[in-house]
């Protein structure tokens, strides 16, 4: 069964991809910029643990978006050492963007299936959630 669900979620995952509505941004750094819609403001080193990647790829990360104006980066309130960051509003568009185009495809293809195949598969949504969520063991 996890050879096949590794499968099934590869191949959405591709077809979700397919449907991006920005070339300009990598995944990675789309991935960021939904951490930060999602999380909010953060520091560099809680966004490379919520990314699960080495905090100097996350600061090669922060400096690409910063350039191209999708975050912020202020300093932090009470540790001078730190800095804050921040979505600006053209990363929030970015994610606008990128949501809507996911969720059309996504709903279109729903559309196709029977109730109860929508209803199984709302079903097995919190066990994804779950096993997404989970720490790596």
């Amino acid at each position: 069964m996890s050879g096949e669900l590794s499968l099934a979620v590869v191949r959405l995952a591709r077809r979700l991809r397919l449907r991006r509505a920005s070339k300009v941004v990598s995944l990675t750094q789309l991935s960021a910029l939904h951490t930060l819609h999602q999380d909010g403001a953060m520091t560099p080193g809680a966004l490379a643990a919520a990314e699960r990647v080495q905090p100097p790829s996350m600061t090669r990360v922060i400096a690409s978006l910063a350039d191209l104006g999708m975050i912020r980066r202020e300093p932090h309130p009470t540790d001078g050492r730190q800095a804050i960051v921040t979505l600006a509003p053209l990363g929030e568009e970015v994610i606008t963007a990128e949501r809507a185009a996911r969720q059309e495809w996504l709903s279109d293809r729903l559309a196709e299936l029977t109730a109860d195949e929508r209803q199984a598969l709302a079903d097995v949504l919190p066990i994804f959630a779950k096993i997404t969520n989970a720490a790596d063991g």
